[in-house]
């Protein structure tokens, strides 16, 4: 990765992280490989990258150049070959142990036999706590994801972005310094998806939680993130970080704005250099 690739487009000041706020994710020459029936794969090479808190950050690349496995990565559900990663000061592994991290999947991943409440509680459960307290979450997260009122519905009851909501609310209901999402709505209709899309934009602005995106949509990644990640086919290497200026406080309408433009020009002029790159 060259060094202008990791400095700020000018203007992004506004929505970038300051440089003082503490480091959630710190990555430093990872490479990850593994044995496949024919040979061995190597899916991540030497990679780089700081996230720091409040940021919004998406990974997005061709399928397969490894933005799953990054986050997986980050997530301990795999482990690098080479390497080093430090989540919220500590190992994957003992951020996962201390729940420093909340994880939405492609899919929701609800038991149909328990209520969207109860749905919600489950890890609170695991983790043993209080029924209040668990009550008092559950109220208050699926408040803020918009489903007051549907505490008793089971999930075939909801729409499938509802459904993802409730998923987002569970992930976010043991209170996690840090939200890993796997692309969370990349089953979903263009028009579900744009509500979600606005909808995640504002629940971020209210929690400043830091959040990593994975996604295979240019106009997706643009719109959420203050930093995009563009990945190379496999082996995944980091090409460029583009940093976005976009206002906070903006709806949908920014997708036609110059400034939308031009940066969404960026990321696909990156894409399209990565299969250069490849060949």
């Amino acid at each position: 990765m060259s060094a202008s690739a990791l400095k700020p487009a000018a203007g992004t000041a506004a929505r970038s992280a300051p440089a003082a706020a503490p480091l959630v994710i710190d990555i430093d020459g990872l490479s990850l490989a593994y044995q496949a029936a024919d040979g061995p794969v190597l899916a991540l090479s030497d990679i780089d990258l700081e996230v720091r808190a409040g940021e919004f950050v998406s990974f997005i690349g061709p399928s397969g150049c490894g933005k799953t496995t990054l986050m997986r990565v980050v997530a301990n559900l795999v482990e690098p070959s080479a390497g080093t990663i430090r989540v919220n000061g500590m190992t994957p592994e003992e951020a996962r142990l201390k729940r420093a991290y909340g994880y939405v999947f492609q899919a929701p991943a609800l038991y149909p036999w328990r209520t969207v409440r109860r749905n919600l509680m489950l890890p609170l459960e695991i983790m043993g706590m209080k029924r209040a307290e668990r009550e008092a979450r559950a109220r208050k997260y699926l408040a803020l994801v918009g489903l007051e009122g549907f505490e008793n519905k089971f999930p075939w009851q909801l729409s499938g972005g509802m459904q993802q909501r409730v998923s987002i609310a569970r992930a976010l209901g043991f209170e996690p310094q840090l939200l890993l999402m796997d692309e969370p709505f990349g089953a979903l209709d263009e028009i579900n998806r744009d509500r979600l899309n606005e909808h995640l934009l504002r629940l971020w602005e209210k929690t400043r939680v830091t959040v990593v995106f994975v996604t295979h949509s240019i106009q997706e990644a643009v719109y959420l993130s203050n930093r995009i990640v563009v990945m190379s086919p496999r082996p995944g290497r980091i090409l460029e970080v583009i940093d976005s200026d976009l206002p906070p406080d903006r709806t949908l309408d920014v997708r036609e704005t110059p400034e939308f433009l031009a940066i969404a020009h960026r990321v696909r002029m990156a894409l399209r250099a990565s299969h250069s790159y490849d060949d």
